[in-house]
């Protein structure tokens, strides 16, 4: 909570990988409303919180390895059982993020990706 006007839930972007059980993850921040703020919070670490409908909230982390800004997509935050942080849903567009999140990707991407972040130009 930023200034008690901002809101943000911090969780990952979960992407297949192609031809594997794995998944690559972001990590990113989503804003979310200060009710569903308020909700998550109340029910965040009690027994069944994992049944919570997914929360509406925009994306609010630039990810510069995206052809595109990846600020202001739209999201539902899925919460899990445990009080694990939710995982971060795209809305379905033709966003790259958002196609690689439904079509997954290749390890090729992976390597690319760090290569970008662990030596960045």
């Amino acid at each position: 909570m930023i200034k008690g006007q901002h809101f943000f839930i911090w969780g990952p972007i979960e992407i297949p990988v192609i031809g594997s059980e794995d998944v690559f993850s972001w990590g990113v921040w989503v804003s979310l409303s200060k009710e569903n703020f308020a909700g998550a919070l109340d029910v965040w670490n009690t027994e069944g919180w994992e049944a919570e409908k997914p929360y509406f909230g925009w994306l609010s982390t630039e990810l510069a390895l995206s052809s595109e800004s990846t600020t202001s997509l739209k999201t539902s935050a899925h919460t899990r059982p445990g009080g694990e942080r939710p995982f971060i849903e795209l809305e379905p567009t033709d966003h790259p993020l958002a196609v690689e999140q439904r079509a997954g990707i290749t390890q090729d991407r992976i390597r690319e990706i760090a290569i970008a972040v662990l030596h960045p130009a």
